[in-house]
């Protein structure tokens, strides 16, 4: 497996052009010819931009998603729009870790899910193509879908929210099978929803009380996406994090409470990306439940303000995490991406490539001497 000390999560933000060009092909101004031409040069720039910087593994920036899990949103029938937010809508919080209000409009589960393409296997093919350096496709965790199952609009396609996600699981399946015979060697799942886990008051208002049971997600979910992460031949990693949309955030708590279950049980997964920017996320402690044949990529460097973080205060993290688990089985990224969603977090748009060459400079710094060892 190789060893990636420099990463990125995923989503970039869009350029002004692109989200231009979305808005005019949604009004049908602009054909999908022309769409995909912008789509085209947006990703070139994207993977311009991380190439001059360094980073280790690349991705396309998931600048043709509307949304991070749009594999399982944008090409897949099953969704219909709903009049009042869901119960986890009323969990996303602020800096300051003030209440949100929730969007007036939202979607839901409303009938069985049907795949209608691939929308990642056009991403990897592209950037397969153009890409100097190893690469990335990532891919919602299906249980990702818990968050779009109500009790009141869902039941009629699913009666029990376990059967939406082992639809989900097939479809991801499919996925994955189809970027493993084109060539695609390393797969990242983005599972933050096992993050919000470890807040309680998101555990409750937010699945429990949804229908959805938190027993059973660190149960027979973990086993579901273990089925997932399954192609010889493929490094699969898992991100989790406690939320990321447009800067806000849903959960607050360490690891501790669903480390056992998670880095035990989902033995499928090479590599864990782990959100660690803030001290919502506790401390490493729970890094000692991972088996040490594992990797860990510490997400330090946060997409969600403008402050770049000191290096030598992320060089000083880096070792205390060192104590907990083999430094040289460790890597560094931010603790999510810069656009989970369209619009993007409200960062200024020089303030990504300079979080992104933090990441590189500082982990040349943090490995350069087992590097040159090795």
């Amino acid at each position: 497996m190789n060893v990636y000390r420099a990463e990125t999560i995923g989503s970039l933000l869009r350029p002004q052009c692109l989200k231009e060009a979305r808005a005019a092909a949604q009004e049908s101004r602009i054909s999908p010819v022309e769409l995909k031409w912008i789509e085209d040069r947006a990703v070139d720039e994207a993977l311009a931009q991380q190439e001059a910087l360094g980073l280790d593994v690349v991705t396309d920036g998931e600048l043709r998603r509307s949304i991070f899990i749009a594999p399982l949103l944008d090409v897949v029938d099953g969704f219909g729009p709903v009049d009042e937010p869901l119960g986890s809508q009323s969990h996303w919080k602020t800096a300051g870790g003030v209440s949100a209000p929730p969007p007036p409009r939202r979607f839901a589960i409303r009938s069985k899910l049907r795949r209608r393409r691939s929308l990642a296997a056009e991403e990897f093919t592209y950037l397969r193509a153009r890409a100097r350096r190893p690469v990335k496709i990532t891919l919602p965790s299906p249980l990702m879908l818990a968050l779009l199952w109500s009790p009141k609009y869902s039941r009629d396609a699913y009666s029990d929210p376990f059967q939406l996600f082992a639809d989900a699981v097939d479809i991801i399946r499919g996925e994955v099978r189809e970027l493993r015979d084109l060539g695609c060697s390393y797969i990242q799942i983005d599972a933050p929803e096992l993050a919000t886990l470890v807040d309680p008051s998101v555990r409750q208002g937010a699945y429990e009380d949804q229908g959805v049971s938190v027993e059973r997600l660190l149960g027979e979910g973990i086993e579901m996406l273990n089925s997932v992460a399954d192609a010889p031949g493929v490094t699969f990693g898992i991100h989790m994090c406690r939320g990321n949309n447009a800067g806000m955030w849903m959960a607050s708590g360490g690891y501790e409470s669903i480390s056992k279950q998670v880095f035990q049980r989902a033995k499928n997964y090479d590599i864990f990306l782990l959100e660690y920017d803030s001290p919502r996320a506790g401390n490493f402690e729970p890094l000692a439940d991972l088996s040490p044949d594992k990797r860990v990529v510490l997400g330090l460097v946060s997409t969600k303000t403008d402050q770049l973080e000191s290096p030598e205060e992320l060089l000083a993290r880096i070792g205390e995490a060192a104590r907990i688990f083999p430094r040289d089985q460790m890597a560094l990224s931010t603790q999510c991406g810069f656009a989970s969603i369209a619009f993007g977090n409200p960062i200024r748009p020089e303030t990504q490539p300079a979080k992104l060459k933090l990441v590189v400079e500082t982990a040349r710094r943090a490995w350069r001497a087992a590097e040159a060892t090795a």
